[in-house]
């Protein structure tokens, strides 16, 4: 305070005669203080656009605020205040300035926790890393705070990064399945959508064998498919149960051997047409997974 009224005395001077005070001179002092960021939140970096000659427009994704957009000043530039942190699902605390009537915040910084270089050299990885990052961008709506898909990206990271083999198809078969499940549009796997019968009945010989297309919520059971007809795909009795599995189960813990890419494939398109149906759009980075 002291210094405050000082600084106003040596700005302002007398207030009654408007002349300095005693032998002062007018010097206005500035109090600078230092520029504090609004909020600081932990973040999944999702992607980046290029604005401008220097700037990047970026997608992340924090724990607390829900996906977010923001302009990272001079962020292509080799010397900027972001280092490697706006890479691709980069684990950051990310420091922003965020306006009200503002669509985009304002990015001043990010401190690295954890990247995901290590596994640029398996290209199965990597397509899984863009599944992640397009899924996410794709299905979450803008600043609404869900802190369970925050914590299932870093589940499935964390075990891309320990996994032996062919983690990857693991790790998108059970992110997949969890992202339908917390945004609300998993259907049921063991009920006909059509004549309600059990698929799994326990008192029966044998599993029921199930069909989902593209333009159907739910599975329908073969005789179903018979009255119904359309275009069908089978998803198998033992990728449903892979898939009770993972509901209850977490992804480094699940039984089984390694996984390869015919592993619950059918499982993936099924899970991949129950996304695009709702977001409208075909996902980019999906047909890569089923590439050879």
């Amino acid at each position: 305070m002291v210094a405050i009224e000082l600084a106003g005395e040596l700005c302002h001077g007398d207030r009654k005669s408007g002349r300095p005070t005693g032998n002062r001179q007018i010097n206005c002092v500035t109090l600078k203080f230092p520029r504090v960021p609004a909020r600081v939140s932990e973040a999944l970096v999702l992607r980046t656009y290029p604005l401008q000659e220097a700037d990047l427009v970026v997608s992340f994704l924090t724990r607390d605020q829900g996906k977010l957009r923001g302009v990272a000043k001079r962020a292509r530039r080799p010397k900027n205040a972001f280092g490697a942190g706006l890479e691709r699902l980069s684990y950051v605390r990310m420091a922003y300035f965020q306006r009200e009537t503002r669509e985009l915040v304002s990015l001043d910084g990010c401190e690295l926790i954890r990247s995901q270089f290590g596994l640029a050299s398996d290209y199965w990885a990597g397509v899984a890393l863009d599944y992640f990052a397009e899924v996410t961008e794709q299905m979450l709506p803008a600043a609404e705070p869900n802190e369970k898909f925050f914590r299932l990206l870093l589940a499935v990271l964390d075990y891309l990064r320990t996994a032996a083999g062919n983690g990857a198809w693991r790790a998108v078969a059970y992110f997949s399945l969890w992202a339908v499940r917390l945004s609300g549009w998993l259907p049921e796997l063991h009920v006909c959508l059509s004549c309600g019968s059990l698929l799994d009945d326990p008192e029966a010989d044998a599993p029921e064998r199930a069909f989902f297309s593209r333009d159907r919520a739910g599975l329908i059971c073969g005789h179903c498919r018979k009255t119904l007809g359309g275009s069908n795909r089978e998803l198998s009795a033992g990728s449903r149960a892979i898939a009770a599995e993972m509901l209850r189960t977490p992804v480094a813990q699940l039984s089984g051997p390694a996984w390869n890419q015919a592993t619950a494939a059918d499982l993936r398109r099924f899970l991949v047409e129950q996304i695009e149906s709702h977001v409208e759009r075909r996902l980019i980075t999906a047909p890569l997974l089923e590439n050879p």
